[in-house]
């Protein structure tokens, strides 16, 4: 879904207001009580009655490694404290678990939505929305300006949907890049990767060093994929997905991926690990390089974490990219299923617990722990690192703010992209031939 200009100049916006260090929010509230004189029995009120139980079911990906799993779990026992009549189950996924898609797919079509999903923002939330399990929370947000004023405007844009309508609520935002371990390039005398020579330089040197250049598996190829297309094809062409004429430059991004493999940029058994060991070779300091999102970065060894910088990818030569397009944006937000909206029973506690997920001071914990851009206005997250700063310099330089591919084609079009990246990078299929095959699924999925 491709974003307007004015939106990608509201987030560089957002970004900036965070680098110049917003002012707090203030919260103000009055209340007050009224005395029923005891002795006119007329008067007398009825003892208040206790709510009825409320049972509500929160499916989403802070669990098991993920930074913000505490500060998500803090926030939900926040709201039971407050609210003793309902009763919530966390349950939880990693997003960079295949699964989780499957899963999402599979409760939705059989009856077992749960109350509230934390989920993709885009083509992956396509069929939820065209079958109504979810449903648009425009009336909600209006109904209540205090909660939709504060959320920064580029983050509820990035949140509608291609039909106008918001049925995502977002929570913190996102960039991706490439995270570098300052030290083991100075340790080695290698120029940092600014543009596409010193990157094939620095593989060159680090693999006769016996270091991983760039840490990246071929199955879950998620930020390889995202990172050398958009770098070779530039910002127009990657927004445009497959719908269109195939754009050349597509496959030379492949092809530029193949070109780092035939340099040794890769781990040795890039062909069987996932998308956490690959962070885990970097975190552990056996490779110089990954490509991750900001979420990653406080997962990562202290000593690592302190030695990092976010560089964007740099161009690839005879391509469309700049050097300077990025990936990132609000990828992710809070829907609420259509079930539990028309049980009256559900809806109002349901709706409290959206709008304490998203409050200010949720956002701001939640921010803190994964480093992500809180999609709250005004609000600055404390104690972030160098790296999250330089990640937040990146895209407030960027020439453009990029949601990634994945939302951009079908899931089964971004399968077929992943499953021949090996044999792209092996030489066993040319990078014409993974696009247009791509392409076919596209087509037949019109």
């Amino acid at each position: 879904m491709k974003k307007s200009a004015l939106t990608i100049v509201s987030l560089l916006l957002v970004m900036t207001m965070f680098l110049a260090a917003c002012g707090g929010n203030k919260n103000n509230s009055t209340g007050g009580a009224s005395n029923t004189p005891s002795n006119t029995p007329s008067e007398t009120q009825e003892p208040s009655k206790e709510p009825d139980p409320v049972n509500l079911r929160v499916f989403s990906t802070f669990g098991g490694t993920d930074a913000a799993r505490e500060a998500f779990q803090k926030a939900l026992d926040e709201f039971t404290a407050a609210n003793p009549h309902v009763k919530i189950e966390n349950d939880t996924m990693s997003a960079n678990d295949d699964g989780f898609r499957t899963k999402v797919n599979t409760d939705m079509t059989s009856g077992n939505e749960p109350d509230l999903l934390f989920y993709f923002i885009g083509t992956d939330a396509s069929e939820i929305i065209k079958s109504e399990k979810v449903v648009p929370l425009d009336e909600v947000l209006d109904a209540d300006p205090e909660w939709k004023n504060g959320f920064a405007p580029a983050a509820l844009e990035f949140a509608k949907h291609e039909d106008g309508k918001t049925y995502a609520i977002p929570l913190t935002g996102f960039f991706e890049g490439l995270l570098v371990n300052k030290k083991i390039f100075a340790d080695n005398g290698i120029e940092l990767p600014t543009d596409w020579e010193k990157m094939k330089a620095a593989v060159t040197a680090l693999k006769a060093k016996n270091i991983i250049p760039l840490s990246g598996p071929f199955d879950q190829s998620h930020y390889l994929l995202e990172h050398f297309i958009l770098a070779a094809a530039g910002s127009e062409s990657q927004n445009k997905g497959l719908k269109d004429a195939v754009d050349p430059n597509w496959a030379k991004g492949l092809e530029a991926m193949k070109e780092l493999y035939d340099l040794g940029a890769f781990p040795e058994d890039a062909a069987t690990i996932d998308l956490g060991m690959a962070a885990n070779y970097y975190s552990e300091g056996l490779a110089a390089m990954v490509l991750e999102g900001s979420w990653a970065i406080g997962g990562l060894s202290d000593e690592t974490k302190a030695n990092t910088t976010v560089l964007p990818f740099p161009a690839i030569p005879g391509g469309a990219g700049t050097g300077k397009d990025v990936v990132g944006g609000f990828g992710t937000g809070f829907y609420v299923s259509k079930a539990t909206y028309d049980d009256a029973a559900k809806k109002e506690a349901a709706v409290a617990l959206l709008k304490h997920l998203t409050s200010p001071a949720t956002i701001k914990n939640i921010a803190e722990a994964n480093g992500g851009t809180p999609a709250a206005a005004g609000v600055e997250p404390e104690g972030v690192t160098q790296a999250v700063l330089d990640g937040f310099k990146m895209v407030s330089e960027a020439s453009s703010v990029n949601s990634p591919i994945d939302s951009k084609v079908t899931q089964e079009t971004f399968s077929e992209l992943r499953a021949n990246v090996q044999p792209v990078v092996t030489g066993k299929k040319t990078a014409a031939e993974a696009i247009d095959a791509a392409k076919k699924i596209e087509d037949a999925a019109k």
